[in-house]
């Protein structure tokens, strides 16, 4: 699939979170808009960071009504375990087939060893459609920090 841009329509689509319960894109966005962040790896120095930022600015998310949502291709146990290690207060979603990654054009044509998913983030609006996207593979902050400017926080 050709990479997803802002005015895309994107599909509803199922995978589990950190506790292997099965969560719905429709269901995050009944209550508002979602920023669906995706990374590379579970744990990586730089992956912590940018999750860590998205945990941190909690308040002005819940402020612009927006749901953040992880997602990597890592395990559901170890999705557990990058939550539990920094008290995240978002869902992590498990793509380990890499199907969502794939629709979403995020996955790297050539994988740079486990690395296989670029760092990119999706701001949903609840009509399903792309307000934003951000990529930034070296700003961690960025992609948190974007994605409240575009839902006017």
């Amino acid at each position: 699939m050709a990479d997803v841009t802002v005015g895309d329509v994107v599909e509803d689509f199922e995978l589990p979170d950190e506790t292997g319960t099965p969560r719905r894109l429709s269901e995050f966005l009944a209550t508002g808009p979602v920023v669906l962040f995706f990374y590379p790896a579970a744990l990586s120095r730089g992956c912590t960071a940018e999750s860590c930022h998205f945990r941190d600015l909690a308040a002005e998310f819940a402020a612009v009504g927006a749901t953040r949502v992880g997602i990597s291709r890592d395990t559901v146990d170890k999705q557990a375990e990058f939550s539990a290690r920094h008290g995240f207060d978002y869902p992590l979603l498990s793509d380990t087939d890499g199907v969502v990654t794939q629709r979403f054009g995020v996955r790297r044509r050539l994988p740079l060893g486990p690395l296989s998913t670029k760092r990119m983030t999706f701001v949903i609006g609840t009509d399903r459609r792309v307000i934003d996207v951000i990529h930034s593979e070296v700003s961690m902050n960025d992609h948190a920090d974007r994605a409240l400017r575009a839902l006017g926080g």
